[in-house]
Parts: C-alpha cells; sequence; structure tokens
C-alpha cells in the first residue's frame, strides 16, 4: 500500500488559476489589468532594531526574472517561474512543483526607508532588507524670557 498525500485545496486552486487563464486578458470590469500567480512563494518576515527583513523562497527562478518595487508603502515582489515539459513517456508520475508566475505584495509601516531598500537571490531564496529611517532625536528648545 503506498501513502497519498492529501491535499484538499488543490482541486479548488487549480480551478481558480483556469477560471483566472480564461479571463479576457486579466482585465477586471473596468479595463485595468489584475495581477494574478499561479503561485506564492512561502515567505519569512523579521523586524529588527534597525530593519524588516523579508526571505521568500522561490527555488529555480532566475533572479532576471524577479521584481521588486515599493510604491506607496507597499513592497510588491513579482516574477516567473518557467515550466518543464514533462512527458509520461519520461517517467513521471506526479508533478507537484508549482510554476508560473507570482505576485506577492506588503504593507511596510511608515518607519520603513524605501530609497534604501536592497535585494539579493541566494541559493533561491529572495532576501529583502528594508532598513528603517532614523529616528529624529528628541531636541530640547530653550524658552527665552
Amino acid at each position: 500500500m503506498s501513502l497519498v498525500r492529501y491535499e484538499p485545496w488543490s482541486m479548488l486552486n487549480q480551478l481558480r488559476r483556469e477560471m483566472e487563464r480564461m479571463s479576457e486578458g486579466g482585465e477586471n470590469a473596468e479595463g485595468s489589468a489584475i495581477a494574478t500567480s499561479d503561485w506564492a512563494p512561502s515567505v519569512d518576515i523579521k523586524e529588527t532594531d534597525s530593519a524588516f527583513e523579508i526571505k521568500a523562497d522561490i527555488p529555480g527562478v532566475d533572479p532576471d526574472a524577479i521584481e521588486v518595487h515599493m510604491e506607496n508603502g507597499v513592497l510588491t515582489i513579482k516574477g516567473e517561474r518557467e515550466s518543464e515539459k514533462k512527458e509520461d513517456k519520461e517517467g513521471y508520475k506526479r508533478i507537484e512543483r508549482e510554476w508560473g508566475s507570482f505576485y506577492r505584495r506588503f504593507s511596510l509601516p511608515d518607519s520603513a526607508d524605501a530609497e534604501k531598500i536592497s535585494a539579493k537571490s541566494k541559493h533561491g531564496v529572495l532576501e529583502i532588507t528594508i532598513p528603517k529611517q532614523e529616528k529624529v532625536q528628541p531636541r530640547k528648545i530653550a524658552v527665552e524670557g
């Protein structure tokens, strides 16, 4: 007897992806483009005294295919992992690795310094560092009399 992994949401996720692909070019009723994704990378978010750190698992994604940008306090990560064409004759019985486009957004606090954000990809992990703005030190103001 073999073990079978039970994933109750996999069929629903597959249906959602197929419905998105059938939609009219990814546009909503107002005609604006909708950002959709075929999969979502897992992320860890950490706050230190001086920065926010985001690590996203993106194995198999070319760093040139990743876009990171920040606008109006929202950090956006998007990119694409190319599919590998697998045929049954090659002996594959199951394909579980996700492929296609991904899209994640994160709201950042006002203390984030958008001008100093850095990102690097190493061993299939995207590491984004968002430094915090330097705190303004309180200053005593002399009252003249």
